[in-house]
């Protein structure tokens, strides 16, 4: 996936006083691979009500809130009024406003990219522009992929 980043993100994160509702579940690595087979485990109908994207070693699912499948190890991200192109963590709040961390981020990748998901953890900026509605097909093989070690990306 060309949308996902590393950058320095000099902020620091705590934990947020009142979580935001998750619009999507990212997972990296191991997580997103686990994300995967947990979706593949969901029928046609659940699947074409979410929206994805892949790339190498990464996977985010955008969804209705009660419907983004639980995944250990998974961040639910969600959407601070303030900052409406980025999805930040629900559980965690940054120590600056939001609304200049999107200013700084967006300076950096341009609007093109939006929205964008803010991984604190690993540094990572991934676009969820082109999300598209997830085929089983189409997941299953990032999955092979994804296990067989080529981490070749692609959409879900």
């Amino acid at each position: 996936m060309s949308g996902e980043r590393q950058v320095a993100l000099p902020v620091r994160w705590g934990p947020r006083a009142e979580a935001l509702e998750p619009l999507a579940v990212i997972g990296v690595g191991d997580v997103a691979r686990g994300l995967a087979r947990r979706i593949l485990q969901e029928d046609d109908a659940r699947l074409g009500t979410w929206r994805g994207v892949a790339g190498a070693g990464v996977l985010v699912l955008m969804g209705a809130a009660e419907s983004l499948p639980w995944v250990n190890g998974a961040m639910y991200l969600g959407r601070e009024v303030s900052a409406p192109s980025l999805l930040l963590p629900c559980a965690l709040v940054p120590d600056v406003l939001a609304s200049l961390l999107e200013r700084a981020l967006l300076t950096r990748v341009g609007n093109a990219s939006t929205p964008l998901a803010v991984l604190p953890g690993s540094l990572q900026l991934v676009s969820v522009a082109s999300a598209r509605p997830v085929h089983r097909a189409t997941l299953a093989a990032w999955l092979a992929s994804e296990e067989a070690g080529l981490g070749t990306g692609g959409a879900p």
